[in-house]
């Protein structure tokens, strides 16, 4: 994506790349094909509107945080697939933290309960079982990153010259960075056997130093400077303008993130919310954030689409939905990947409750999207309770946002009003953000502000009575996934 000074969108492309499932649990993405995707959108966007290199101030990356890639950084080949956020098959790895008490280690030190969601796990098994990668892990040929981390090596010149950088967003996303000194913990790395020479440096998200330059052999067809990387939920804090201590999102892709902005306090979580650093601009301090992740929600739309084949596209899951005035009883609690936040259960595991004769492909649809907005409300509660902020009103961003009946029922669901930005995918625009700062396009975050605008404002009209009877009803659909997995 391309943005004006005024935050407005100057030309876009995006391209689906394949989900790798080799088997129950595991989800892989092939590293090639995502730098070869990210080519070819850069490429197709500069052509179509005319643009060059020396068009652009300034470029910024943003990512899915935890998935994780091995590759030989002499010949720029992966050792084994990229193995995505959502991935389960560390889950002994998690368990075996928790029970000698290095979890309490990572939660203190990370800010993170040991899960298969986070990143070192997913090393630690590739370490383990991909031959020849510890060797090469201890020899220095055998590097590691997200995928920002991979994008910005090949966009400075990959095994001419790439910079192995990170920035502070994701490397708390590790389970391996202190989150008081923003720097690699060596007792950290030493739980999960990850030599240091394999770990990128951790830069701010938003760098006046830069990152690198792209090379003039790229897709950008010269030398553009890389100041801003930046995970995309804290991407999304950017665009969403989220600046102030309380400010809150809500961004529904692929799983759902809400994320509160608590200052330059490290606020620990007793309610089963994760605590991440939220940004940090150059020199300045760290702003640090609480974090509800939620591992299904917009993928669940495509379950229906891909597995199921209920629905020929996402669109279609509002219609179908909207055919029916309620759900029928019935309760979807998407828990393919196990519970994230605030249950943290990898032994749970998808369910469908409710179901009569009565009910058709309409009511599923619509148990779908209750589904991703009780999952919200679950967040929100957990945050008031670390908190002690209530929200009055929740900013959303991202794609199921195009989906209105899934806003008026989040409106429903939390009792609150629910507020769209104009420029929904505030991911990209806060990347742009955080780029363009970097270099003075925008003087501060007071400019950005002022950029922000709503585009639609949804109001709750569930009655306090029929709300929470929905929301105790899925409370028990909740316990149904549980101890459904073995986890040693």
């Amino acid at each position: 994506m391309v943005f004006d000074h005024s935050g407005n969108v100057v030309g876009a492309h995006q391209l689906e790349h394949e989900q790798i499932l080799p088997r129950a649990g595991w989800v892989e993405h092939n590293p090639l094909e995502i730098w070869e995707r990210t080519s070819a959108v850069i490429g197709t966007v500069m052509n179509a509107h005319g643009l060059s290199a020396s068009d652009l101030a300034a470029l910024g990356v943003t990512n899915q945080r935890e998935t994780a890639v091995v590759w030989n950084k002499r010949t720029g080949r992966p050792y084994y697939n990229a193995i995505v956020w959502q991935d389960t098959r560390t889950d002994q790895i998690a368990a075996a933290l928790d029970r000698d008490g290095r979890g309490d280690v990572i939660r203190a030190k990370a800010g993170l309960p040991p899960a298969t969601y986070f990143s070192a796990g997913k090393v630690q098994w590739i370490l383990e079982n991909v031959d020849g990668v510890r060797e090469a892990a201890e020899r220095g040929d055998a590097i590691f990153g997200t995928t920002d981390t991979w994008l910005l090596w090949h966009l400075t010149g990959g095994v001419d010259g790439g910079v192995h950088v990170t920035d502070v967003t994701n490397a708390s996303r590790t389970m391996l960075m202190n989150l008081e000194t923003l720097d690699w913990d060596d007792e950290l790395l030493s739980f999960f056997g990850i030599p240091r020479a394999m770990l990128p440096e951790i830069r701010p998200s938003s760098d006046p130093n830069r990152f690198g330059v792209t090379r003039a052999g790229g897709p950008l067809g010269g030398e553009v400077p890389l100041t801003a990387d930046l995970g995309d939920q804290h991407a999304a804090m950017v665009g969403q303008v989220c600046f102030a201590e309380g400010e809150a999102k809500n961004t529904y892709g692929t799983g759902n993130f809400m994320l509160l902005n608590t200052g330059t306090s490290i606020v620990r979580s007793e309610s089963g919310l994760l605590t991440t650093v939220c940004y940090k601009f150059g020199d300045e301090p760290p702003v640090y954030a609480l974090e509800g992740s939620i591992a299904v929600t917009g993928s669940a739309v495509q379950w229906l689409r891909d597995q199921l084949g209920i629905i020929s596209g996402a669109a279609q899951s509002e219609a179908l939905a909207a055919q029916v005035e309620d759900s029928g009883g019935v309760y979807f609690v998407p828990a393919f990947s196990g519970l994230f936040a605030p249950y943290w259960r990898s032994d749970a595991r998808g369910v469908i409750v409710g179901l009569s004769r009565y009910n058709t492909n309409a009511h599923l649809a619509r148990a779908t999207l209750e589904a991703i907005c009780y999952q919200s409300r679950d967040v929100t509660e957990a945050m008031a309770t670390d908190s002690g902020v209530r929200l009055d009103v929740l900013k959303v961003d991202g794609g199921v946002t195009a989906n209105r009946l899934c806003m008026q029922l989040q409106a429903d669901i939390l009792g609150v009003p629910v507020s769209r930005p104009v420029v929904a995918e505030t991911t990209a625009l806060g990347a742009a953000y955080a780029a363009g700062l970097a270099v003075g396009f925008w003087k501060n975050t007071d400019e950005l502000r002022q950029n922000w605008n709503e585009s639609e404002r949804w109001q709750p009209t569930w009655s306090e009575e029929r709300r929470a009877e929905g929301y105790a009803k899925w409370k028990k659909a909740v316990q149904r996934t549980l101890d459904w997995i073995e986890v040693d």
